[in-house]
């Protein structure tokens, strides 16, 4: 019976390791994987927190995984878009670079963005039904079809 005893808590300890190695928030949320930024999850740094109370290492390990992967992170809350809040601005693409798009998006909304970011997808799209629907298939939008006047 020690013997077996000795054998399980083995077993158990090299199990904790494993898991606190590969990042909680890694095996636990794998959809979360290239985040960047956001709020942290609380049950996440708890869980490598208690890697960091029990094994210094692994803990660490835990934490530096969870951040490099953005498994730490609650997922983004859903952007929700109003048909009637979109503008159509028409321009010929064949004949206007970045810079122009971006200074068009600039004038147009307030906001400086930079297209030339690994983050940013672009997309042709030719009215805004295409956007709406383009937009429905990005699964942090919730697009609402309803005009609000």
């Amino acid at each position: 019976m020690g013997q077996m005893g000795g054998k399980l808590f083995n077993a158990v300890i090299t199990a904790l390791l494993v898991f606190q190695l590969t990042g909680c928030g890694t095996l636990l949320y794998p959809e979360r994987r290239g985040q960047l930024t956001g709020h942290l999850d609380a049950g996440v740094v708890i869980l490598d927190a208690v890697g960091l109370l029990l094994f210094i290492i692994p803990g660490v390990i835990a934490f530096a995984v969870d951040f490099s992967n953005g498994t730490i992170y609650l997922p983004a809350q859903p952007i929700i878009i109003h048909r009637a809040d979109l503008k159509q601005i028409k321009f010929d693409p064949k004949r206007t670079s970045l810079a122009q798009i971006e200074k068009i998006i600039r004038e147009q909304t307030g906001y400086v963005v930079n297209l030339k970011q690994k983050n940013v997808r672009i997309s042709r799209l030719i009215s805004t039904d295409d956007m709406m629907e383009h937009f429905s298939q990005l699964a942090f939008f919730n697009i609402s079809r309803k005009v609000h006047a």
